[in-house]
C-alpha cells in the first residue's frame, strides 16, 4: 500500500513539473531551435519561395504550397502542405489578401496546423503602402512584390525572422541578404528609367488580370486589364468593351498575357483591336525550372525587358 502511495506521489510531483516548466520557460528560448537542427520554412508561393533562398540557402530546409505554374488567390491545401506547415518553425505569407481573402485557405491552414499570426506565421508585406481595388476599394491589391522595392521590403522583413528565430546563423542570413537587395536594387534603379523615352501616349500595358497597379507607379506606365483580380468574374461582355475602348484612347502598340492565366480572353481583344500580344508575362507564379523567369530577378528583368520592347514598338 504504501508503495503504491510513494507511486502516485511520484507521478504527480512529475507531471506538476512538467506543468509548471512549459509554463515557466523563457518565451526565447522556445522560439530557438537547435544547435544541430535546420530551420525549417514554408512559403505560400514559388516567388517568396526564391527570396528564402537566396537567404538561407543550404542552412535551411525550404517548402513551397503552392507550386509553380498555379495561381495562389484560390487553393485547397493538400496533406503534405498541413503537415510542411504544422512542422515549420516559420511560415511566410504574402498578406494583402493575397491568400486570406476569398476562400480564406490559408488562414484554414494555419488553424489546422496549429499555429499562430505574428508567432509562426508571418506577412512579409508589412511595411509596403497598400494600393486598393477599384471594384472594392476596401480591398487590398496583393501584387505588391511586382514593384522590386517592395521586393526588397519582403527580403528585409524574411531575413529579420529567420535571424531570430536561427541566431546561430544570423550572419550568414544578413550576408546573403544585402547581396541579395544589392541586385534587386540595381535592377529596380535601372527600371525606373528604362520607359521614359518610350511616348507618354504608348505606355499603357494592357493585361488579363489587373495586377501590375504596382508595378505601373514604380516604372511610369498605366495599367489597364479585362478583370481586377483572379476571384471575380473573368472576360465578362463588359469588362472587353471597358478595356477596348482604353485601347482606342491610346496609342498603345502591344497587348500582354500572364502565363498564369488562360489567354481566351486576351486573344479576343487582340482580335478586336488589331493589335498582337507581344509576350508572356510573370504575376502570381515563376516559371518552371530552368526555363526563363525561374527566379523572382530572372521573372522581374523579363517583364520589365519585354513589356519595355512591347510598348515601344513604333
Amino acid at each position: 500500500m504504501k508503495k503504491n502511495i510513494i507511486a502516485v506521489v511520484a507521478v504527480v510531483l512529475m507531471v506538476t513539473g512538467v506543468y509548471w516548466f512549459l509554463n515557466h520557460r523563457n518565451p526565447q528560448e522556445t522560439s530557438q531551435i537547435s544547435a544541430t537542427q535546420k530551420l525549417r520554412v514554408v512559403t505560400t508561393n514559388s516567388i517568396l519561395e526564391d527570396m528564402v533562398h537566396n537567404v538561407g540557402q543550404d542552412r535551411i530546409e525550404l517548402y513551397s504550397i503552392v507550386k509553380r505554374g498555379t495561381d495562389p488567390h484560390e487553393y485547397e491545401p493538400k496533406p503534405a502542405d498541413v503537415s510542411a506547415t504544422a512542422d515549420a518553425d516559420i511560415i511566410f505569407h504574402n498578406g494583402l489578401n493575397l491568400e486570406t481573402g476569398g476562400n480564406g485557405w490559408f488562414t484554414k491552414l494555419v488553424q489546422t496546423s496549429h499555429k499562430q499570426f505574428d508567432v509562426d506565421a508571418f506577412a512579409v508585406s508589412t511595411d509596403v503602402v497598400p494600393q486598393h481595388l477599384t471594384t472594392n476599394v476596401n480591398e487590398e491589391d496583393p501584387h505588391a512584390w511586382l514593384d522590386l522595392a517592395n521586393g526588397i521590403k519582403y527580403v528585409k522583413r524574411m531575413t529579420a525572422i529567420m535571424k531570430e528565430k536561427d541566431r546561430k546563423n544570423a550572419d550568414f542570413y544578413q550576408k546573403n541578404s544585402d547581396a541579395y537587395v544589392a541586385k534587386l536594387l540595381n535592377l529596380h534603379k535601372t527600371a525606373q528609367s528604362k520607359f521614359i523615352n518610350i511616348p507618354e501616349s504608348q505606355r499603357l500595358l494592357v493585361t488579363s488580370e489587373g495586377a501590375f497597379k504596382y508595378f505601373a507607379q514604380a516604372y511610369h506606365v498605366k495599367a489597364a486589364y479585362i478583370w481586377e483580380i483572379n476571384t471575380e468574374a473573368q472576360g465578362t461582355p463588359e469588362q472587353m468593351q471597358q478595356v477596348l475602348a482604353k485601347i482606342r484612347q491610346s496609342e498603345v502598340k502591344s497587348l500582354f498575357v500572364e502565363s498564369s492565366v488562360s489567354p481566351k480572353s486576351m486573344e479576343k481583344v487582340a482580335k478586336e483591336s488589331g493589335l498582337l500580344i507581344y509576350a508572356k508575362i510573370f504575376t502570381d507564379s515563376l516559371a518552371s525550372k530552368g526555363k526563363p523567369g525561374d527566379t523572382y530577378y530572372s521573372m522581374m528583368k523579363w517583364n520589365l525587358d519585354k513589356i519595355h520592347d512591347g510598348l515601344a514598338k513604333e
